[in-house]
């Protein structure tokens, strides 16, 4: 039996990356609190938890979408053409090989990097800016790192990661400038160290904790906010 959308339901989110981890935590997060879901991944097909979703909620769309890209991004922000978009909630990301050090980066591999964690959510933005605007006070929020944090850089590597997420936050704080005028606010935002995939075993919280307190982040959000590097707990992250 699905879940009807809520009379008080009206809020739009469109969340990439979402068949697994936090992605899927925050489509079950944001369903249960009666928002209009569209959920985005690169291989719907096979993404069964994603798919059970489906059965069970009626405010729920999925739809495949690889985020490097553009040409499918912009066709499905021509489905929605016309629609007021609340949130998009950029959270697609990858962290490249492991095991890269200083002298064994590789190239390829750091530009499919930085096409997922740094780009894309920019293209995003472009492509639904205009549903955006229609939302009056939407929110745009791009799913960072600490790793990306200059300030808290103690151990170095990662090069791969750590320059993306860096990249995403100087995106996060230009389009807060560029945006301000449309009513748009935009954040960057740190989930924590998650059991995820990504994440992995030793992480020290779970996907949801996690996503309840970025919704709880985002839920508060004023436009003075705009510009800013949060994390879970709703602290301010050094750049």
């Amino acid at each position: 039996m699905k879940t009807p959308i809520p009379a008080s339901a009206g809020k739009h989110i469109l969340i990439t990356g979402a068949n697994r981890g936090l992605g899927l935590a925050l489509t079950r997060l944001y369903l249960d609190a009666g928002w209009q879901v569209t959920a985005c991944c690169r291989h719907p097909d096979s993404a069964a938890e994603l798919g059970a979703l489906l059965e069970a909620y009626e405010a729920l769309e999925i739809f495949e979408l690889d985020v490097t890209v553009q040409e499918s991004i912009y066709a499905l922000a021509e489905t929605f053409a016309g629609e007021p978009l609340d949130l998009l909630l950029n959270n697609a990301g990858i962290y490249g090989p492991n095991g890269l050090r200083f002298g064994t980066t590789d190239v390829d591999a750091w530009q499919r990097v930085l096409a997922v964690n740094s780009i894309a959510p920019l293209k995003l933005a472009e492509a639904f800016h205009p549903q955006l605007k229609l939302a009056g006070k939407a929110i745009i929020a791009n799913i960072s790192s600490k790793m990306g944090s200059m300030t808290d850089n103690t151990s170095g590597g990662a090069y791969l990661y750590r320059s993306s997420k860096a990249a995403l936050n100087a995106v996060s704080r230009s389009m807060a400038i560029d945006l301000a005028a449309d009513g748009i606010s935009v954040v960057a935002l740190h989930p924590g160290w998650v059991r995820t995939d990504m994440g992995g075993p030793q992480g020290l919280i779970d996907a949801e904790e996690s996503t309840r307190g970025l919704k709880a982040l985002l839920d508060k959000l004023t436009p003075d906010q705009s510009g800013g590097f949060f994390d879970y707990r709703g602290n301010t992250v050094p750049w």
